[in-house]
């Protein structure tokens, strides 16, 4: 069975129990999310993972990490630091978009070095092995689509983006659209290419039944790709990214039905004004599915710093019901990330993930802010480094600049901690 139809029965399995303490909440709770589709619980059954994390309504905010090789650049090692990392700076879950090197060493390699969910994008391994065999991006057959999601399933990928929402009728209006980007999804120009040159149908949507019977056999968490999501903030909200939501709502029905757990992917380039409409809408076209946000990002023009304007987007999509933030790192448009990129992308998404929470009412969130309030108070930097975010960053600022006496070389003996408890 999966997640979702253990939950239906009204039992609990072990990786229910321990997210519910992890969120501080009744294991009843987690039941009842996950039995509605509210939520989702990623855990292919090959996968054994030491950190599972609940995905949806009412829990914290949760942050992906992704990784992968490139043509350019591509290192095994690399890479598997690079996951280490992330999930040492707090990365709810990862996912191998490798594009270049062997794929199936790669994904099985960060499989199992990996104590958080592991996502893929199965349409990346048939673009590439067309590549290799000197042929076009986009010469495969539909049964090389399906092929590969069995192999990433048997991998133990615990949770796919699926770009099965562009179909020929999304498609039709995107040629003679207004956007400036047309697709800027990688998976979905290889998806929309393939339509095009076979003038078919996606395969993806003409054969998701077969596609949900793979998942439910694993127990793999879909996650519905946004092929169309606007690259520009100039073609945010149009009519190419909002049709495919509402075939992405037909599909979500079809997966509850099977018993499949399914999540939406949202749109990256989005001004700051229409974060909420965006985030809204989609809760309300996706009956409630758990939303993936990548970034979002509210400006183009942070090139270098787009790490920056993604926790921007990204706290503000939080606070209006985004669910899991999928982060951006320095070298967003410019290049393959390097392992201080993924460090310092965490870091920042993790920020923005902290803040939706709190303004969400988290619990645990305000109980987290209140110890790092008493911490300071007390001048316990030890525990004020614990609780940060950037904890390594904060102790060695606090390094560089010493203060000899209680508190820090900012104010001195001018401390207005110290100065207001000698007389209150």
């Amino acid at each position: 069975m999966t997640q979702m139809e253990i939950a239906q029965k009204g039992t609990s399995s072990e990786e229910m129990k321990r997210v519910a303490e992890y969120e501080d909440v009744d294991v009843e709770v987690i039941q009842q999310r996950l039995a509605y589709g509210k939520a989702v619980l990623p855990k292919n059954k090959l996968h054994k993972i030491e950190k599972p994390m609940i995905v949806g309504e009412g829990f914290t905010v949760k942050v992906n990490a992704n990784i992968g090789t490139s043509q350019a650049f591509f290192s095994l090692e690399e890479e598997k630091e690079k996951a280490r990392v992330a999930i040492e700076y707090g990365a709810d879950s990862l996912m191998v978009l490798s594009t270049w090197g062997d794929l199936k060493e790669i994904r099985k390699a960060i499989i199992d070095l990996s104590a958080v969910p592991v996502g893929s994008v199965p349409i990346y391994d048939s673009a590439m092995k067309s590549y290799q065999l000197k042929k076009n991006v986009v010469d495969f057959s539909e049964k090389d689509f399906l092929n590969m999601v069995i192999s990433h399933a048997e991998d133990g990928i615990d949770f796919m983006t699926i770009h099965a929402g562009i179909t020929k009728k999304v498609l039709e209006h995107v040629k003679n659209s207004g956007r400036i980007l047309k697709v800027v999804s990688r998976g979905g120009a290889i998806i929309a290419g393939w339509m095009i040159k076979n003038n078919k149908e996606n395969p993806f949507y003409e054969y998701f039944d077969e596609l949900l019977d793979i998942a439910k056999d694993y127990d793999i968490t879909l996650s519905l790709g946004d092929g169309m999501r606007p690259g520009t903030v100039l073609d945010a909200s149009d009519v190419q990214q909002f049709e495919e939501l509402f075939v992405m709502r037909e599909l979500v029905e079809k997966a509850r039905e099977k018993g499949v757990q399914v999540m939406l992917e949202g749109p990256g380039h989005i001004p700051l004004n229409e974060v909420e409409l965006n985030v809204k809408l989609m809760k309300k076209i996706g009956e409630d599915a758990p939303i993936f946000l990548l970034g979002p990002l509210p400006t183009d023009r942070a090139m270098g710093y787009d790490h920056i304007a993604c926790a921007i987007g990204g706290a503000l999509a939080g606070y209006y019901g985004a669910d899991f933030l999928c982060y951006v790192t320095p070298s967003e448009h410019i290049s393959l990330p390097t392992i201080e990129d993924v460090r310092e992308g965490v870091i920042a998404s993790k920020i923005a993930a902290a803040i939706a929470d709190l303004a969400r009412g988290n619990r645990k969130a305000w109980w987290l802010e209140k110890q790092m309030a008493l911490s300071r108070k007390n001048f316990n930097w030890e525990e004020m480094f614990k609780l940060s975010l950037g904890k390594d960053l904060a102790r060695k600022k606090y390094k560089e600049r010493p203060y000899l006496h209680e508190g820090c070389s900012m104010c001195g003996p001018f401390c207005a901690i110290k100065i207001v408890e000698e007389f209150f």
